[in-house]
Parts: structure tokens; sequence; C-alpha cells
């Protein structure tokens, strides 16, 4: 009953990783597909090694976390190392960021065989400039990113978009027009900061951060809702799911499947099972047959 389908990737249910929690190694990843999850999303990497901001890189706030990581990871020839250790069987999608067009092509093109589908990461919101949100905030240069991606690779592309923009459509139909095969919506929130006022200096290292957790869920919920009006693509929606709930009202919205991140911090991996079970016993209480029946059932009313 869970089964869904997505960039002919065929999960055994509609809940996956989201990138940037776990997503370093193969053992973290293959915990979390041991734990229940239908796919992961491993943390975003890129050409070269990049050590990221200094710390403190992350700090709690009311309703979720404010994190400025700085995309941190090995490059993506050490990365591959760590996917060649996947279990196989399992569904795998590579987070990846670049600063051009050229850049997220070769990335791309050394893991293709090693991965299910790539997500392009142009909406981390602090990221080093030229990179990120900066990206994700053009909708040409999202499309130019997007096609020369597809036209390198044969394995599904997915683009990760930003909300921090001031049309979110826009910048989804230009991904889809460039040849994208799904919308992963969204990424964090802000950027924004919190302050210490016993030294008044900024916490971060970074001084600014992505806002995630359940403070961000009526903004990705509405992203989801709009861009299902205005594209063909699959979306799958994240940002802020803490439980069955939060994941049927993303489905309602339009998404296919939901991406899981921030509430792992709070519950572990077993948040993927006790969110399918969830979701099963509620399509059984009202005798829905498949996740594609509730897709965008929102948008009927």
């Amino acid at each position: 009953m869970l089964e869904v389908e997505i960039c002919n990737i065929k999960m055994r249910n509609p809940t996956m990783l989201a990138a940037g929690i776990l997503g370093s190694t193969a053992s973290s990843l293959n915990w979390v597909l041991r734990s229940g999850a239908g796919s992961v999303v491993t943390k975003s990497f890129g050409l070269e090694p990049n050590k990221g901001y200094a710390n403190p890189t992350t700090v709690e706030v009311t309703g979720g976390v404010i994190n400025a990581i700085g995309l941190s990871n090995p490059g993506v020839d050490a990365f591959i190392g760590e996917l060649e250790k996947i279990e196989e069987s399992n569904n795998v999608i590579a987070s990846i960021y670049g600063s051009s067009a050229s850049e997220f092509s070769e990335i791309a093109s050394k893991i293709e065989n090693l991965v299910d589908a790539v997500e392009l990461n142009v909406s981390c919101p602090h990221a080093q400039k030229g990179c990120g949100a900066s990206i994700g905030e053009d909708p040409k240069f999202t499309g130019e990113i997007v096609k020369a991606v597809k036209k390198t690779v044969d394995t599904p592309v997915i683009v990760k978009l930003t909300p921090n923009v001031t049309d979110i459509v826009e910048i989804a139909l230009s991904a889809e027009k460039a040849g994208c095969d799904a919308l992963t919506l969204i990424n964090s929130v802000g950027p924004g900061m919190r302050i210490d006022i016993d030294s008044g200096n900024p916490i971060l290292s970074n001084k600014f951060g992505g806002l995630s957790g359940p403070a961000v869920k009526p903004i990705a919920l509405r992203c989801v809702f709009d861009v299902y009006d205005a594209v063909h693509v699959p979306l799958i929606g994240v940002g802020g799911i803490t439980d069955y709930r939060d994941a049927i009202e993303f489905m309602f919205a339009g998404a296919r499947c939901v991406q899981i991140g921030t509430a792992i911090m709070y519950k572990g991996p077993s948040i993927f099972k006790e969110v399918n079970d969830g979701i099963n016993k509620f399509m059984n209480k009202n005798k829905y047959q498949s996740i594609e029946e509730m897709v965008g059932i929102a948008h009927k009313q």
C-alpha cells in the first residue's frame, strides 16, 4: 500500500532522508535505510573538498534549528568511496552542488553509475558565494544547470528549490522546462540568526544560517501547493515533517514523497517507521488504496 514510484525509482514507502542529516557516510546511510526510510539523499558534496564553516554551526530556536554548516564535504572523489559501500537494492539519491553548469555536470558524470538519481542543490541559504541559493534565485541560471546535467547523464535529475525567492513557481517552471525529472521543495528558510546576550556576539560562526524544523512547515506546504498547480513533474515535500500527519498534509498539497531531516535530531532514525506506520493506519482508516490517491487532494476542495 505504501509503495510509490518517482523518477522511475520504485520505493517501498514515501519517506526519504533529507540531505544534510546522517548523509555523510555509507554506514549512516545504510542505518537510515535499515530503519525504514524508502530512500536516502546524501549530504551535499561538490567537486573539491570543502571544510565548511567553523563551529558553532547549529543553534536551536523555538520550532526548529538554524544551521550554517557551509556545505562541508570531502569532495566527489572521496565521496565515491562511501557510495560504493551503500547496500545494494536500496534507493540512493546524491545531493550535489557547484558554482557552474559544467561543475554540476562533471560531478554528476562521476557518480551516475552509483546512484539512482541526483538532487541539484541550488537552494542552500548559507553556501559560499556563487553556490546554493544564489543560483536557485535565478530562473535562467537554474535552467542552464538542469539542461547541462540532463545532457551529461542518463540518471534522473531532481532540483531542490529555495523558498527564499519572490516567486518559487517561476523557478520551478524554468527547471521543468530545462528537463528536470522531479522537484524537491523546500530547502531551509532564511537566513536567520541568534545572538548570545551575555557576549553580545552572534552564536553561529557564520552569523547567519538556514532555519529548518516545524516552524517552516507552513511555508513549505504553501510552496508545494503553489508549484503543484503549475508543473507536471512529481514533487517531493520537505520542511518540518515530524509525524505522519505532517506527511499526509504534504501529500494532500501535492507531494508524492516526503523528506525528513531536522526531526531525526529529536526522534532518531526510528521516525521513518513511525511515520510509515501512521500513514498506513491513516490510509486503512480512510480507505485509500495507494499513495497516488492522496496526492493533491487539497486542490479539489
